[in-house]
């Protein structure tokens, strides 16, 4: 029985997870730097400990309602070797996901699911949505 270790957030009250391999660091919202003629989700870029962080607000990007609280936290992810923030609502754990409670996209029909969701991973009551990074920041 393989298993896999994922970071799972909230954004809204919708549970998400990401490989946490991909995971680099979670920081508080810091000050962010606007970049002009941007898309409205990304939020500009961070300085953080001197390397340049484009970040994305996770909220915006699935349509959710904004709203910073003292919860609100910045994922730094690792995709193609390079680093992005996401914003996210709050961080609530490392889970340890059997890979025989992961349902694939394909399994649940096409239009249930957008389209940088991988995977559905069902934990007693919960549903986590499985995010494919890749396709999130492509």
């Amino acid at each position: 029985m393989s298993q896999k270790n994922y970071m799972v957030f909230k954004v809204g009250e919708e549970e998400f997870g990401v490989d946490v391999a991909d995971t680099v660091s979670i920081i508080l919202l810091p000050a962010i730097t606007r970049v002009p003629k941007a898309p409205e989700y990304i939020k500009g870029v961070i300085n953080l400990r001197g390397e340049i962080i484009p970040v994305m607000d996770l909220r915006e990007r699935f349509g959710r309602k904004v709203e910073n609280t003292e919860e609100t936290r910045v994922i730094i992810f690792n995709v193609d070797e390079a680093p992005i923030g996401c914003i996210v609502d709050s961080v609530s754990e490392v889970l340890q996901l059997p890979q025989e409670n992961v349902k694939g996209v394909s399994e649940l029909g096409d239009n249930m699911v957008e389209e940088y969701i991988f995977g559905i991973a069902k934990i007693d009551s919960r549903v986590i949505s499985l995010v494919d990074l890749e396709k999130l920041v492509a």
